[in-house]
């Protein structure tokens, strides 16, 4: 029995369809012409059972048919046939409408029943081999799908079992060859799929295939073995080419937007987008649960993900037409969602541009798609709409939406379902997106989560590559003390003055903004730039450490580069310098100048910021940033994901270049621990009981003391209360707990009626505080005389450039941080090291190397073994060990070769997902052996041949889709075969 794409993928999936309540008629059965795109007589059919006006008169199904056939034969003679079929679907969605009522008065044409949720309510069909002729054009599709007469979906099957074929070259003929050459039949198409029985990837008309996304059910076990072959094909079949959710896509999951180059194109939403949305809208209408939280990374789709779900909520007639409100936190975060909510036509839009506008929508029970800011709460009034029909989706659900501004939005609006949306949500105790978004009833407190690795697996986003290029800062203590000690003379300081000026003078702010060290690092900065970013055809960002900074920043690079190369962009600040009044573009200027930077041809390619553009920029040709700003947690996560953006054909990754050495910070910040997270969403029950003993004890210092008067006499009474130190202390430590409580409550509805008591709590509190006057007024006038006396003895180093680059992607986090035993950890690569030596102890050379691995340990013995530092010369040693190894082997160059690749991948075996080795090493010994040639490392073909071949083999046959493993088996196949 022979395997071929028609009786195994072809059928495999034609059968999975047909078990939906989907009947099977071979395409050489259809009653159809060749040339005839419709099932005409089933088309007439469901005109005439779903619309009474046309059952009344048969003969109006024939209008309605030659409008269609006008839509299809208008295709022929368009370069974009998105355009026909933007206009074909408003038809199928019931957007059209005819005048076939009383007096010819116009009525909705449906082609479709939406409401029944039952397959019956429409004829479905599937066929296999559909010929089609377009003028002397004759192209054959494997699998079409039609519903009522109509080709919703087309497929593509490829053989599972020729290695030369995968779904991209299935996908590639659907978009480069049938949507060209016989555009008609796409006219009515919702999507396409391709298989070749190991995945199956879905897109739209016109949509390139490097964009085509694949279909994954959420899976609650992280640990579970991935799906491979015909039963991951099964779980997409069943996900996608179900009569309901062809149905669900056509209605709320595909969007006509106009790209950057004001072509028309189509968007259809991602598994993750889909799943989410469902969950939301489930969770809406059974309204039981009135919260969650949707976790998906940096550059996944939120924002689609939000217009796809406003869509669907305002179409479910259970809601009674809703009220759904975005809200984010940030004005560049306004632009960008409001732009792609515009971009998407999407009807009853409103985007506020007040307070005054906001609480006037909300007080007049507006049934609208509101976009707003956190910060447009901040005054209301009270309750302004307390209807249990208005969603609310909070974007980067992580910052002031959990504080005092969160608490008056749910104040405002009192019933409202809240889902937050965030790429990196905070587990921390005073800000936690997980309490006030998470639910105690979702696992992990997510109601959705698409993370990092599923991310990069599904070619949404890109891995992050982390380039270390620190720059020694050396200080000479003992000029700088001896102009120091002159300088305190001279002025009469005081040994407290002394200890404020050092402090200040010394910070690590100082040292980041030396000229010197701005001048270095903006060179080498131009050097990176031009060598590795320019001639790849993308740009780059760099981020420093405040506005001034911004500006020496563009000072200098405008020394190495021609002036229109870079710009800064600012936020306008009441203490900004008059000169950076170009460096602070409005609303208008900012569209203007991210529109340029993302066009290729613009000689726009750096921008400098600080803090504006580090959340709410979508660059996809953005590939370098230059760090040279500490940042911290959800803030160094937003920023550094601006470049894990897709961006075809030649973008492979997002590169970080690091002048501060934060990468342990990165790993820090992206450890998680679902445990702790459950554990602070149960025990905010607790806290709230905390917090009325709280108050009473802090406001038990005031007896006698009347919080109803105000002004100076009331202060007076509250100060003469605590007046001697003892009782201000304790004053001040009740106060503290009460703080940390609200802190940490906020924005808990509950605290509305405990307000008034600690506004007062924390005016009495900070008038009595007291403050630094004495050392701002030094700092004032002698700080920048003590920085330019440090600067003068500030020497710093050309940045390093032999460090290691670093993959930055999940498992690397989960390497560093986490001690799993998946995949290289400096232990495990410990390990590997100590084995390999133990078999050569009784030469020199290999003696040698095992007394550098003990000093090694001895080194880092109390150092945390992520360092960056211990990880890099652990590699170093691994890499002599290797070096050693290939000068007293004797086995033939290849048979080496197989005993390398042998021990990569047996490192990555575990017990709960075996690997067999023995055949992926001979695999790949047959593959690479297949496509080689003397002298391919250094030819272009050859090289992309064999990285295609092992990429295949990896990625597609395997499932290692670990590009460290990839590069790493590259490595051993370059130096062997």
């Amino acid at each position: 029995m022979t395997f071929d794409e028609a009786n195994t993928v072809r059928d495999f999936v034609r059968d999975l369809v047909a078990l939906q309540d989907v009947e099977f008629i071979p395409g050489n059965a259809l009653p159809r012409g060749e040339h005839e795109v419709l099932l005409e007589q089933q088309v007439k059919n469901a005109l005439v059972r779903l619309n009474p006006e046309i059952e009344a008169d048969p003969s109006r199904a024939d209008e309605v048919i030659y409008q269609l056939r006008t839509i299809l034969l208008s295709a022929r003679h368009m370069s974009n046939p998105v355009v026909a079929n933007e206009e074909f679907m408003s038809w199928l969605t019931g957007q059209k409408s005819m005048p076939f009522g009383p007096d010819g008065s116009h009525t909705t044409v449906r082609l479709m029943d939406f409401e029944t949720p039952e397959p019956s309510a429409n004829q479905w069909m599937v066929s296999t081999e559909v010929t089609f002729t377009q003028g002397r054009v004759e192209r054959r599709f494997d699998l079409v799908l039609w519903c009522n007469g109509l080709p919703l979906v087309v497929g593509e099957a490829k053989s599972p079992v020729r290695p030369a074929y995968t779904w991209i070259d299935a996908a590639a003929q659907i978009n480069e060859d049938y949507e060209r050459n016989v555009p008609s039949f796409f006219v009515p198409n919702v999507f396409s799929f391709a298989t070749e029985g190991k995945d199956l990837r879905y897109g739209t008309v016109g949509m390139p295939v490097d964009l085509w996304g694949p279909w994954r059910e959420e899976s609650t076990d992280e640990d579970a073995p991935a799906k491979v072959g015909l039963a991951a094909v099964r779980e997409a079949v069943e996900g996608v080419l179900t009569p309901a959710a062809v149905l669900d896509f056509l209605r709320f999951f595909t969007l006509f937007a106009t790209d950057k180059k004001h072509r028309k194109i189509k968007v259809i939403a991602r598994f993750q987008q889909f799943q989410a949305t469902n969950l939301i809208v489930e969770r809406v209408l059974r309204g039981r649960i009135k919260q969650g939280l949707i976790w998906h990374f940096q550059g996944s789709g939120k924002s689609l993900l939000m217009v796809f779900t406003a869509l669907k909520l305002r179409a479910m007639a259970g809601l009674s037409n809703p009220t759904v409100l975005i809200v984010v936190d940030r004005i560049d975060l306004d632009t960008q969602i409001t732009g792609t909510f515009y971009a998407s036509d999407v009807p009853g839009l409103v985007s506020t541009d007040s307070r005054a506008q906001l609480q006037t929508l909300l007080s007049q029970g507006a049934r609208k798609i509101i976009i707003t800011t956190i910060h447009k709460f901040g005054e209301a009034p009270g309750v302004l709409d307390s209807r249990d029909n208005i969603i609310v989706m909070v974007d980067e659900a992580h910052r002031s939406q959990e504080g005092d501004y969160g608490r008056k939005m749910r104040e405002a609006l009192p019933n409202a379902f809240l889902f937050g949306l965030t790429g990196t949500p905070i587990n921390r105790r005073d800000r936690n997106t997980f309490m006030w978004f998470g639910s105690t009833e979702d696992e992990g407190g997510y109601l959705s989560r698409y993370s990092m690795d599923d991310s990069i697996r599904d070619g949404a986003t890109l891995p992050l590559h982390f380039e270390p290029r620190l720059s020694e800062i050396h200080i000479d203590d003992a000029a700088i003390d001896a102009a120091f000690e002159e300088l305190s003379k001279k002025h009469e300081l005081t040994d407290a003055d002394k200890i404020t000026l050092s402090k200040k003078a010394a910070s690590i702010e100082a040292l980041i903004k030396a000229p010197e060290r701005v001048r270095k690092i903006a060179a080498d900065i131009a050097d990176h730039f031009c060598a590795k970013v320019e001639p790849q055809g993308f740009k780059a960002q760099v981020v420093v450490y405040d506005k001034a900074t911004c500006v020496a920043y563009k000072a200098e690079l405008d020394k190495y580069l021609p002036t229109d190369t870079s710009t800064v962009v600012m936020s306008k600040g009441r203490s900004d310098q008059p000169e950076w009044a170009e460096w602070t573009p409005d609303g208008e200027e900012l569209e203007r100048i991210t529109s340029r930077f993302n066009d290729p041809s613009d000689p726009l390619k750096i921008i400098i910021v600080t803090a504006k553009l580090l959340t709410g920029f979508d660059a996809p040709i953005l590939y370098a940033q230059y760090l040279d700003k500490p940042l911290k947690q959800h803030t160094l996560l937003q920023a550094i994901t601006r470049t894990n953006r897709v961006y075809p054909p030649h973008k492979t990754h997002g590169l970080i270049v690091d002048y501060l050495g934060v990468f342990d910070d990165v790993a820090k910040a992206f450890k998680f621990d679902e445990k702790s997270v459950q554990r602070i969403v149960s025990n905010i029950e607790e806290l709230k009981k905390e917090l009325p003993q709280a108050v009473e004890a802090a406001l038990s210092f005031f007896p006698g003391v009347d919080r109803t008067v105000g002004g100076y006499e009331g202060l007076i009474q509250a100060q003469a209360a605590i007046a001697d130190d003892g009782k201000k202390d304790a004053f001040g430590l009740a106060y503290s707990v009460v703080s940390q409580l609200w802190e940490t409550l906020s924005p808990d509805p509950m605290l509305a009626e405990y307000q008034g008591d600690y506004r007062w709590l924390t005016d009495v509190y900070e008038s009595v505080r007291p403050a630094d006057i004495t050392g701002r007024l030094v700092w004032h006038a002698l700080g920048a005389k003590t920085l330019d006396l440090i600067n003068e003895h500030v020497v710093v180093e050309v940045p390093r450039t032999d460090l290691d680059t670093i993959v930055l992607d999940a498992q690397v986090i989960e390497d560093l941080m986490s001690g799993k035993k998946k995949g290289v950890t400096p232990e495990e690569i410990e390990k590997q090291i100590t084995a390999r030596i133990a078999r050569h102890l009784n030469n020199p050379k290999f003696i040698e190397l095992g007394k550098r691995l003990n000093d090694l340990r001895e080194k880092y013995a109390d150092i945390q073994q992520s360092s960056l530092n211990f990880l890099r010369e652990l590699l170093e040693l691994a890499r002599d060990t290797v070096a050693a190894e290939k000068e007293v082997n004797e086995l033939p160059r290849e048979e080496r070769g197989k005993a390398a690749l042998t021990e990569l991948f047996e490192s990555l075996k575990t017990d709960e997902t075996p690997i067999i080795v023995e055949n992926i090493v001979n695999r790949i010994d047959e593959v690479v052996r297949g496509v080689r040639f003397d002298g391919w490392q250094s030819t272009i073909r050859g090289d992309q041949e064999v990285r295609q071949a092992l990429r295949k083999t990896l990625y597609v046959q395997f499932k290692i889709r670990d590009n460290d493993v990839f590069e790493k088996a590259l490595g051993y196949v370059r130096e062997y075969y």
